[in-house]
């Protein structure tokens, strides 16, 4: 067992790959923003103008390999699993659901006029079935109100998750330990908390 990086009451935080560190296996409930695996980079936008926004990638983005180890190794539970609708699932979905973004998101990589404004939310492992239930599109109130940099920007890390969405998802989740192997800027952790 490892030392945890940060540790209170609530919050156990370990850093390092989730695949060497496994003491997030003894949660109860998996809710995570892994990498996606499209490879993400971002870089310069003509003229040069988002110079300060260039980040080198994700590590693990190459393929979906980092996101289905995790889930390998988590089995058939419960886990709530962020991911790109242009690539396979994981395996073991139970059902797709979306995150959609802020309206003044996704400015970045748009096709034929069309922002890349929607995340899929896969339910993997075991979930209840049931009957009526609310919508499967999950949309924030958070907003760039403005400013270039958003949720991202507020948070320091290219692909933050917003409270309000996490809480969402966190109250659908049965009872029991949280964990996020894939911590990112600590949105999981914080909505778990509340």
């Amino acid at each position: 067992m490892g030392e945890p990086y940060y540790q209170d009451d609530a919050v156990q935080l370990f850093h390092g790959d989730c695949r060497e560190i496994t003491e997030w296996l003894q949660a109860d409930v998996l809710v995570c923003d892994p990498p996606y695996g499209r490879a993400w980079r971002q870089g310069r936008a003509r003229g040069g103008r988002y110079a300060d926004d260039r980040h080198a990638g994700i590590a693990g983005d190459e393929d979906t390999a980092t996101r289905d180890a995790a889930l390998q190794a988590w089995g058939n539970r419960p886990a709530v699993v962020f991911g790109d609708l242009m690539l396979a699932p994981p395996a073991g979905t139970k059902q797709v659901c979306g995150y959609r973004k802020p309206a003044d998101a996704g400015n970045k990589g748009t096709f034929a006029g069309f922002r890349r404004d929607l995340e899929a939310i896969y339910l993997v492992g075991s979930w209840a079935a049931g009957l009526n239930g609310t919508s499967s599109v999950l949309t924030t109130t958070a907003s760039l109100q403005g400013g270039s940099h958003g949720i991202s920007g507020r948070h320091g890390h290219p692909h933050a998750k917003p409270l309000d969405v996490l809480l969402a998802l966190i109250e659908r989740c049965p009872p029991g330990v949280i964990a996020d192997p894939f911590a990112g800027s600590g949105s999981t952790l914080v909505a778990a908390k509340q």
